[in-house]
């Protein structure tokens, strides 16, 4: 079968973008220091765009511009300057989500592919194909559209016309994302990518004659949190997604961990090679949803992608992540005639700990540190110190890449 979706996967950092490409992805977005949704993300310097551009490249990936806040005045003075840099560096698009950003973009690099962004709104085929004709090469519909709708904005638009939607991570209570809570009560512009989140917060009532007499909402005594979505997977569900004419499959989570990226990246091109594979017969593997669960995340749900969502599609009763996993260590070379891998911590771990390491493009397995040693060889029950380096015992070959994940305490 041809036409392949693209697996879209999230970069917040140059580690992050080397490890999205390792574990799969196709392409990967990413924010410079300015103009980007995600300020809470560590994002990219030039040099850093540079470098990501020509990691990517060098493995025949793309690299996209996330430039997609809404501007104000000012925020339009250095941006013809960023343009023409990114462009100069060689990046494949640049994502955008007004008009004004638009076109100058089409002045400053006429020959720079441009994404239209989920936060524009686009929820129909008049969108869509205006947008096309106007320049753009492709448009990411709103989270808030079902296969039925964006079937029928597939069969009304430009063949060339490309889709993207989102298929994994977090959900926004706001239309397209497009929020006013946070910049309302905290003076910090959702849109411009300093969202507190204040749809995870708890909530009380108080009744306009009663000032300052709380009541609360509850569904428990830990209370109840109106705004509080569920988090997006459709790894189940790669058929339906490709019959409506998605051109790529786009993961959320710049702020998120290298663990995150790897394993979420990792189960979606293991689905989508098994379907392209045996499409009569696809059905995914257990362990691919197990990895999606070893990940922070919240509830899983459908999204509005079957119908639209009713109250089980929110959480109530927590406004934290599940996180039965955490990162322990990266690997950062092995020896196989010994079978030592260099381990650079990430959190804690002990001798005689089991964990469980992933690498790229293989499922994951579990192992004893029974033997561990400092950099210098010298024996350690513990490793307590962030980015120390850690020698411990695999039997098994580890790839360039691989993850040390333990289960919470």
């Amino acid at each position: 079968m041809n036409n392949k979706p693209e697996l879209l996967a999230p970069a917040g950092s140059l580690a992050k973008l080397k490890y999205a490409i390792e574990y799969g992805a196709d392409a990967v977005y990413i924010g410079g220091e300015a103009f980007s949704l995600r300020v809470a993300a560590k994002n990219f310097s030039n040099e850093e765009i540079r470098e990501g551009i020509k990691y990517a490249h060098d493995r025949g990936k793309k690299v996209y511009i996330t430039a997609n806040i809404i501007p104000h005045n000012n925020d339009l003075k250095e941006f013809p300057d960023f343009v023409r840099e990114v462009d100069k560096m060689g990046a494949d698009a640049i994502i955008v989500s007004d008009l004004g950003t638009f076109s100058i973009v089409k002045d400053v690099a006429p020959t720079l592919d441009i994404h239209i962004s989920t936060q524009a709104n686009n929820t129909n085929y008049m969108s869509a194909k205006m947008w096309y004709k106007l320049g753009a090469k492709r448009v990411v519909l709103a989270r808030d559209l079902s296969f039925k709708e964006i079937e029928e904005i597939r069969d009304n638009i430009f063949p060339e016309n490309e889709l993207e939607c989102f298929v994994h991570g977090a959900m926004c209570v706001s239309y397209s994302g497009r929020c006013l809570l946070s910049n309302y009560l905290t003076h910090r512009d959702a849109n411009k990518g300093a969202c507190s989140h204040p749809c995870r917060w708890k909530y009380y009532l108080m009744e306009e004659k009663r000032p300052g007499e709380y009541m609360p909402v509850f569904e428990n005594d830990r209370g109840t949190f109106l705004y509080n979505s569920k988090d997006l997977c459709m790894v189940g569900h790669i058929p339906d997604l490709i019959k409506a004419g998605i051109t790529s499959f786009k993961i959320e989570g710049r702020v998120k961990n290298e663990l995150y990226v790897a394993t979420v990246v990792g189960a979606y091109r293991r689905a989508i090679d098994a379907y392209y594979a045996d499409p009569d017969n696809f059905k995914v593997s257990d362990d691919i949803y197990e990895e999606l669960e070893k990940v922070s995340h919240r509830e899983y749900t459908t999204g509005f992608y079957y119908n639209k969502p009713n109250e089980n599609n929110q959480l109530y009763t927590s406004n934290t992540y599940i996180q039965d996993y955490t990162i322990a260590a990266v690997v950062t070379g092995y020896d196989s005639k010994t079978g030592i891998a260099t381990l650079e911590q990430r959190n804690r771990f002990f001798k005689g700990d089991e964990l469980e390491l992933i690498s790229p493009h293989k499922k994951s397995f579990s192992f004893t540190a029974d033997y561990m040693t400092d950099e210098n060889g010298n024996d350690i029950d513990v490793a307590p110190h962030p980015q120390m380096k850690v020698m411990v015992k695999i039997d098994t070959d580890v790839a360039p890449f691989a993850i040390i994940r333990k289960k919470a305490d």
